[in-house]
């Protein structure tokens, strides 16, 4: 599995990796079973995947937990967890990037993975108060002392990612963005290229409207979209559908590898409720997408 490098740090890491929102997110998402959780993290880490992208706010702390207690029988090194933290448990969830916050969030997270050192950190969200330089410069402390490896940012507008950047701090942000949501590639990107720090989108397969299993008659579902951008999409799909059947592939492997073939990401982390969705979502590296499939994808969408 293709490895890459998160920033200027040491962390390398596979260009695939598991976001788990679902494992343990019992306050995000109804009907989760833990049991379930335990066997997507396994499921992820027995077929190859590296990264696990986790946050407190995925069951308050819950998604941290399960990671933890699966990851002890496996080699830590080879294991690379990312985890978020904003919200302060003691202030009714407000966010809140106060350096001391940050470094006990840190501290708290350490005990529920069950770890000395925590891959990759990021601030979940951006404050109103706090500097950003001086929240990043809390998290560099951190990496200087060992307890983090790559300080990272979501949720941030370019101008929160350039003031939180001023010492070159930052190795990693992590916002949406998809086909269907593409404003970061305007500006947030050339930046991000220039400033050599790595770019993980969240909901690369837009809630699910781009692996193929809405119809027209979905649109209420998604009402960011006006009817006709909806059906420009769904339209846009099928046409991907034809591209996936080349490759005996499903709509959703077949967007995963446009994404993984991306030179401005770093890293996809697509979603899991049951082991065979990590299965599937694997299945998305055999996809070798050819030049004019890939420029096929990308002129689809931007049409939309």
């Amino acid at each position: 599995m293709t490895t890459i490098n998160i920033g200027n740090s040491s962390v390398v890491t596979t260009k695939l990796g598991l976001g788990t929102n679902k494992v343990g997110g019992h306050n995000l998402f109804k009907n989760l079973q833990d049991q379930d959780g335990y066997a997507v993290v396994k499921e992820a880490l027995e077929q190859g995947i590296q990264l696990l992208d986790t946050a407190y706010m995925y069951g308050l702390g819950r998604s941290e937990e399960i990671i933890g207690d699966v990851i002890q029988k496996y080699d830590r090194e080879k294991v690379v967890i990312a985890t978020k933290a904003a919200q302060d448990p003691q202030h009714d969830l407000k966010i809140n990037n106060q350096p001391a916050f940050l470094k006990q969030a840190v501290d708290d997270a350490l005990k529920r993975l069950k770890t000395d050192y925590i891959d990759i950190f990021y601030i979940h969200f951006p404050d109103d108060q706090t500097p950003k330089a001086e929240a990043v410069a809390a998290l560099n402390d951190l990496k200087k002392a060992g307890k983090i490896k790559a300080v990272g940012i979501s949720n941030f507008t370019l101008d929160q990612v350039k003031e939180a950047n001023q010492a070159g701090g930052v190795d990693i942000v992590e916002d949406h963005y998809s086909l269907v949501h593409r404003q970061a590639e305007k500006e947030l990107f050339p930046y991000l290229k220039a400033n050599n720090i790595t770019f993980v989108p969240y909901f690369p397969l837009a809630a699910g409207l781009l692996t193929g299993k809405y119809q027209e008659n979905d649109a209420a579902k998604f009402k960011q979209f006006t009817t006709e951008e909806f059906k420009q999409i769904i339209a846009n799909v099928d046409q991907v559908r034809t591209i996936a059947k080349q490759h005996d592939a499903t709509v959703a492997q077949t967007i995963l590898a446009w994404y993984l073939a991306n030179p401005a990401i770093g890293v996809v982390i697509p979603g899991a409720r049951k082991p065979e969705q990590v299965r599937s979502n694997v299945k998305a590296l055999t996809v070798k997408l050819t030049m004019d499939e890939y420029q096929q994808i990308d002129q689809l969408f931007k049409e939309a």
